[in-house]
C-alpha cells in the first residue's frame, strides 16, 4: 500500500523538547516546505487556529469551515485539513503534542484539553461573544508569541501557563454557549465507546458489537450515546466509520474494491451503497473532488 497523503509530525528545531510551537499564518503561507499546505496533509499533533483579521475557509477531515475575525479551528491529531491562502488573513497557529498536555497539566486538565479537541464532542469551530473576549484573546496570544521568542529560562514555563489559560478561555465560551459537557454523566463511558469504535469499527458495525465489549446493553449504550452526543450508538459508529473510509479512500492508493473488504464488507456492492447512503456521491467521485 502507498499513502499518497502527508503525514506531518511536529518538529520544532528550535525547542525540540518543548513539544509546542507558535506559528503566525501569514508566516506559514510563505515557508519553504516539505508538503504543500494547499492539499489535503494529516498531522500528527493538536492545532489551535486563530484569526484576528481577514476571512477564509479552511478545510478539516474533508468539510469547509468558513472563519473571519475572532475565530478559533480545534484540530486534533490525525485529523485531515489543508489551508486555502489568502493574503489578508493575520492569525496564530499553536501546535502542540500530547506529551505537552500530559507533561504539563493535571490529570483532570488534560482530560478537559483533549476533550475541547475531541470532534465527536463538538463542532471544531469556536467564535467569541463579544469584542471585548476576542480583544483580550488576541492580546493574550500575542504576548505568549512574544514570551516564547524571549528564549530565557522562564519563556518556555510562561508559554505553557499561557496556553493554559487560552485553552481554559476557549473551555468559557464554549460554557456560555452551552456547549461544556464535561459533567455529564456518561461521559466517561463515551469516551471508551468512542475510542473502541475507532479502533475497531471495520470489525463490526452492530451495536450490540460494542454492547457486549463494554459489558453494558444495547439500551443502555443507545442512552450513553444519546445524552453525550444527541444521536444513537449505531448512527455513532456509522459517523466513524465513514470518516475512517473517507481517509483509506483518500490516504491511499487502494481501488475501491480493496477499501470496501479492508472496511469490512465481504460484498463491494454493500460499500458502495452504504458510502452513498451517507456521502450521497460514489467513493470514487468522492476520490476525484478531494
Amino acid at each position: 500500500m502507498k499513502n499518497t497523503l502527508p503525514q506531518i509530525k511536529f518538529e520544532n528545531k528550535i525547542n525540540p523538547k518543548s513539544f509546542f510551537d507558535i506559528v503566525r499564518i501569514e508566516d506559514l503561507f510563505n515557508r519553504a516546505l516539505d508538503h504543500n499546505v494547499e492539499e489535503n496533509h494529516l498531522v500528527k499533533f493538536y492545532i489551535i487556529f486563530y484569526v484576528y483579521e481577514g476571512k477564509g475557509v479552511h478545510a478539516i477531515d474533508f468539510h469547509d469551515y468558513k472563519y473571519s475575525p475572532g475565530t478559533v479551528l480545534i484540530i486534533r491529531k490525525d485529523q485531515v485539513h489543508k489551508f486555502f491562502k489568502n493574503k489578508s488573513i493575520k492569525g496564530y497557529l499553536l501546535v502542540f503534542t500530547e506529551e505537552f498536555i500530559i507533561s504539563h497539566l493535571n490529570q483532570m486538565e488534560a482530560s478537559k484539553t483533549m476533550q475541547l479537541f475531541n470532534d465527536s464532542l463538538s463542532n471544531p469551530v469556536i467564535t467569541f461573544n463579544t469584542d471585548e473576549e476576542f480583544n483580550d484573546f488576541t492580546v493574550l496570544v500575542k504576548h505568549m508569541e512574544s514570551e516564547y521568542q524571549l528564549k530565557d529560562d522562564f519563556s518556555i514555563g510562561i508559554t505553557r501557563s499561557v496556553l493554559h489559560i487560552v485553552i481554559t478561555k476557549l473551555f468559557r465560551v464554549k460554557a456560555k454557549k452551552g456547549q461544556f459537557i464535561d459533567k455529564k454523566k456518561y461521559m466517561a463511558r463515551f469516551i471508551e465507546f468512542q475510542k473502541l469504535v475507532e479502533a475497531e469499527c471495520f470489525e463490526s458495525k452492530k451495536v450490540s458489537y460494542y454492547a457486549k465489549k463494554l459489558g453494558v446493553s444495547a439500551k443502555t449504550l443507545n442512552t450513553i450515546s444519546n445524552s453525550i452526543v444527541n444521536t444513537t450508538a449505531k448512527a455513532f459508529i456509522d459517523e466513524r466509520v465513514m470518516m475512517q473510509v473517507k481517509r483509506l479512500i483518500i490516504t491511499t492508493d487502494h481501488s475501491i474494491k480493496e477499501i470496501a473488504f479492508l472496511a469490512g464488507f465481504s460484498d463491494p456492492s454493500n460499500f458502495y451503497k452504504y458510502f452513498k447512503k451517507f456521502a450521497h456521491i460514489s467513493p470514487e467521485v468522492f476520490r476525484k473532488q478531494h
